[in-house]
C-alpha cells in the first residue's frame, strides 16, 4: 500500500503499491512520476526552494513559503495522487 500525506510544509510518499511485481506495477510508477514531475517543476519553473529525498518506497519532499505557481503545482500532485487512489483503492492511500 502506497500512502500519499500533503501537509502545508511537506509532502511524504511511503510503500509499494503491490499491484504488480517491480518493474511492471503501473500504479507504483505513476504515483513516483507524479513525485518526480512536482520536484522537477518547483525546481525549473520557480524560484522557490525545497529540500527532498527519494529512496526505493518513500519521497520525503519539504518546503515552506511556496509562491503560488508551487503550490498549483502541489494542487495537480494531489489531484493526479487522488485520481489513482480513487482507480486503485486498495493500492493507494491518501492520509
Amino acid at each position: 500500500m502506497i500512502e500519499v500525506s500533503v501537509r502545508k510544509d511537506r509532502i511524504t510518499v511511503t510503500g509499494h503499491s503491490g499491484y504488480d511485481e517491480p518493474g511492471r506495477d503501473v500504479v507504483c510508477a505513476g504515483v513516483t512520476a507524479l513525485c518526480q514531475t512536482l520536484i522537477r517543476s518547483i525546481e525549473s519553473l520557480t524560484e522557490d526552494t525545497i529540500k527532498y529525498e527519494i529512496s526505493p518506497g518513500r519521497a520525503d519532499i519539504q518546503y515552506g513559503n511556496l509562491s503560488e505557481s508551487s503550490k498549483t503545482l502541489v494542487d495537480s500532485f494531489f489531484i493526479g495522487t487522488c485520481m489513482i487512489a480513487d482507480e486503485f483503492p486498495d493500492y493507494v492511500r491518501i492520509v
